[in-house]
C-alpha cells in the first residue's frame, strides 16, 4: 500500500488556487486511475471521510489518493493518523504540494527533505519526520504581490491555460513512481520544463 497526498485548504472559496494545486493533481489522478469507487462531490461521495471527516481518501492501484481536510498548517496531524492505521510508512507516501520560491510550472521530485519554509510539508515533518517523497510545483512570486495573497489567489486565465501540461507532468511523475523507481520519477520530473520556461 502507498499513499499519494494532495495538499491544499478545504472548501469551495480555496477551490482553484495555487495553494490547491496539490488537490487539483490528486483530483485529476483519481480520474485517470479510475478508482474503485466513483468520485464526485456531493451525496453518494466517492472520497470516503475518515476520522471526524479530516480525510478524504480513495483507492486506485493500490495506492490511496488523499486529500487531508484540515488547513494546510496542520496537514501532517491526519495523515499520521492514515499512514498509521494502514501501516505506510513515510517512504512510501509521496505529497504533492505547491511552493511559492519555484517559477509557474517548475516541478521538483525529493525523496526527503527540509520543508523550505512551506507550511503543509513543515506538519508532515513535525508529525512523520523529514524521509518521505515530495513533488514540488512551482507558483511562482509576483514581485507586486505579497505572498498570502499570491498563494491563496486563483489561477490567472494564462496560468490556467498551463495547467494542463503541469498537471500532465506530476502524474506521469507520480506513475513513475508507483510503477518503476523513484529514480525514474526524479529524474522525469527533475527534467521537465513548462513551455513557458523551455527557452
Amino acid at each position: 500500500m502507498r499513499i499519494i497526498a494532495g495538499l491544499g485548504n478545504p472548501g469551495r472559496q480555496y477551490e482553484r488556487t495555487r495553494h490547491n494545486i496539490g488537490f487539483i493533481v490528486v483530483d485529476e489522478l483519481a480520474k485517470r486511475w479510475s478508482v474503485d469507487e466513483p468520485v464526485q462531490r456531493g451525496s453518494g461521495d466517492g472520497w470516503k471521510k475518515e476520522r471526524g471527516a479530516r480525510t478524504l481518501f480513495c483507492r486506485a492501484r493500490d495506492v490511496l489518493l488523499v486529500q487531508p481536510q484540515t488547513f494546510m498548517n496542520d496537514s501532517g496531524t491526519p495523515l499520521l493518523s492514515l499512514a498509521t492505521f494502514y501501516k505506510v510508512p513515510p517512504q512510501q507516501m509521496l505529497v504533492v504540494v505547491d511552493d511559492l520560491d519555484r517559477p509557474f510550472g517548475k516541478l521538483r521530485m525529493r525523496v526527503s527533505g527540509s520543508s523550505g519554509g512551506q507550511n503543509g510539508l513543515k506538519s508532515i515533518i513535525e508529525n512523520l519526520g523529514e524521509d518521505f517523497p515530495r513533488l514540488r510545483v512551482g507558483i511562482g512570486r509576483d514581485g507586486n504581490t505579497e505572498a498570502i495573497s499570491r498563494v491563496l489567489g486563483r489561477f490567472s486565465p494564462d496560468e490556467e491555460a498551463q495547467l494542463g501540461p503541469i498537471v500532465d507532468a506530476c502524474i506521469q511523475g507520480i506513475t513513475l513512481w508507483t510503477e518503476r523507481t523513484p529514480i525514474d520519477a526524479i529524474n522525469f520530473v527533475n527534467s521537465w520544463k513548462p513551455a513557458t520556461l523551455s527557452s
